[in-house]
């Protein structure tokens, strides 16, 4: 079924739900503290969900349902194009290259990349009463306890892999310790995850302790980087594990007079490419598609999980990626980047150029889609410029929180946009973007502009010579980002390069405020 043809199917019955429920009693009894959920995908690509993709070989019955029950964002992005800095990105509203991670991401025992004392967003929403929760991935770094005092940055810096120096190292951490500096030190109250999915420790941590000893090694024929492993482990456990516990989170939280913040943090379809047996064979992207499927299920089991509390009316339900897809077929676990297209004809980026990692769209620009009801009009798409930094002012905004000016120095306040009070409308002026390997990129309007000729990514070809330093492309006549007019338009490349300048010069893109927030 063609997108369209669903639309038409279901789309009248939608938003015949949502004007009856505009003016149904319970409305007027909403308060004016939503619950709020965040949906994380990690790794998956614009052109994954059906709706998104009407060509998309992997069914998202789920992902289709929201879209239709809320807001679809068409030029939604992640600030970088790999995973940590845009999980720093989005809990704290600022940048990640403007910390000590130029590029690429944490590896194994790398300490926290959240500074301490620096306002994040659940710190920021249980100021205002509300119970904050990150279960899944963490990725953003711990202080492991090793025996001797010393710490893994000590020999190598933060987001250099040395795969020998890291495997000696965890072979000294004692995992009986408390871990330190983790979640429940940057605002949640409370943590549940693996941290990494394909890193060690092998294991689940609760909050500040690790819940089953990792007293084995990984075996060498298992999918991951080599490090300590709880007996019994297994890959495809994990994501079924976590949203079990999601679903009972928001059963023990329905009786709360409180309102909660949960961010479902998942580590699917990344690599270990590993769906569940009832997944299995339900696509037609191979394992790949298998595991988006899966991760549409896990989404529906939240939506599900929310009705039957009673909570979907009053709860601000948000779904979106960390970036693109490396289209990875699945092939143990992995497989070789852009096989799933190549093999089974599935573009996870269409209809975008290049793929995670990339400076390119493909790298960059995610799925992002928002429901709550009688707030969202349902059924609608919003084309408007937003980052997943623009969370933090939005939800600022939402409840009333004065953002300090030393906070969220590169998040914009959606919410009117988020409503649809201002479609294609936004305070925000433009985006920077960052590769893999740190190549920058500053979006305003139609015009976009790499300072480098490189995709600084996954894809790895470059650009004719007469490319000199850099690319632009004006992505409405040009989406496919195949006609370089570096050249030719030197007036554009000199004030999108000046204004790039300018936020890295002042530390900040959204407009300076008045508050202050560190001592």
């Amino acid at each position: 079924m063609r997108r369209r043809e669903f639309l038409a199917r279901t789309g009248r019955g939608v938003i015949g739900t949502w004007l009856a429920g505009c003016i149904a009693p319970s409305c007027k009894r909403r308060t004016d503290r939503p619950n709020i959920v965040v949906i994380l995908a990690d790794d998956m690509g614009y052109g994954d969900p059906f709706c998104y993709n009407d060509l998309s070989k992997i069914p998202t019955p789920y992902l289709d349902r929201l879209a239709l029950e809320g807001v679809r964002f068409t030029d939604a992005h992640s600030p970088s194009a790999v995973c940590s800095p845009t999980r720093y990105g989005l809990l704290t509203g600022r940048y990640a290259w403007r910390t000590e991670l130029k590029k690429s991401v944490l590896w194994p025992w790398d300490r926290p990349l959240i500074e301490p004392g620096r306002l994040t967003l659940p710190a920021m929403l249980r100021e205002h009463g509300y119970y904050t929760a990150c279960i899944g991935k963490w990725h953003l770094g711990w202080v492991w306890p090793s025996g001797d005092g010393s710490r893994i940055n000590d020999q190598v810096p933060v987001g250099q892999y040395e795969q020998q120096v890291r495997t000696e190292f965890g072979e000294k951490i004692d995992f009986s310790g408390c871990l330190e500096e983790g979640p429940t030190t940057r605002g949640f109250d409370e943590y549940f995850g693996d941290d990494v999915p394909n890193f060690p420790p092998y294991t689940f941590i609760e909050n500040d302790r690790i819940l089953s000893q990792p007293i084995e090694d990984k075996p060498p024929d298992m999918f991951g980087h080599d490090g300590p492993m709880a007996p019994g482990w297994r890959l495809d456990t994990v994501m079924p594990s976590l949203t079990d516990r999601v679903v009972r989170f928001i059963r023990e939280k329905a009786s709360d007079s409180r309102p909660f913040f949960l961010y479902f943090s998942l580590t699917a379809p990344h690599t270990p490419i590993a769906p569940d047996l009832p997944f299995q064979g339900k696509s037609d992207a191979g394992l790949y598609g298998d595991y988006v499927h899966q991760v549409d299920w896990s989404v529906g089991q939240v939506i599900e999980e929310l009705t039957a509390q009673g909570l979907d009316q009053n709860t601000l339900l948000i779904f979106t990626s960390d970036n693109g897809s490396p289209q990875r077929d699945g092939t143990g676990m992995s497989g070789s980047v852009g096989s799933v297209k190549e093999r089974y004809g599935h573009d996870p980026s269409r209809p975008w150029r290049g793929m995670k990692g990339d400076i390119w769209e493909g790298g960059h620009r995610v799925p992002f889609i928002a429901r709550w009801p009688g707030h969202i009009r349902p059924g609608s798409m919003n084309p408007s410029l937003i980052c997943l930094t623009d969370l933090m002012a939005t939800l600022a905004r939402l409840v009333g929180h004065e953002l300090p000016a030393d906070a969220a120095e590169d998040s914009f306040d959606m919410l009117s946009v988020l409503k649809g009070r201002k479609a294609g409308e936004t305070s925000r002026r433009a985006v920077v973007l960052h590769s893999s390997t740190g190549v920058f990129s500053i979006r305003e309007g139609d015009w976009k502009l790499i300072l480098g000729k490189s995709s600084g990514g996954f894809t790895r070809y470059d650009l004719p010579e007469d490319s000199l330093s850099g690319q632009l492309y004006h992505l409405t006549d040009d989406p496919a980002e195949r006609n370089n007019l570096y050249r030719g338009r030197p007036e554009v490349v000199q004030k999108l390069a000046s204004l790039l300048r300018r936020y890295q010069d002042e530390g900040r893109s959204a407009p300076f405020r008045n508050a202050a927030h560190f001592d």
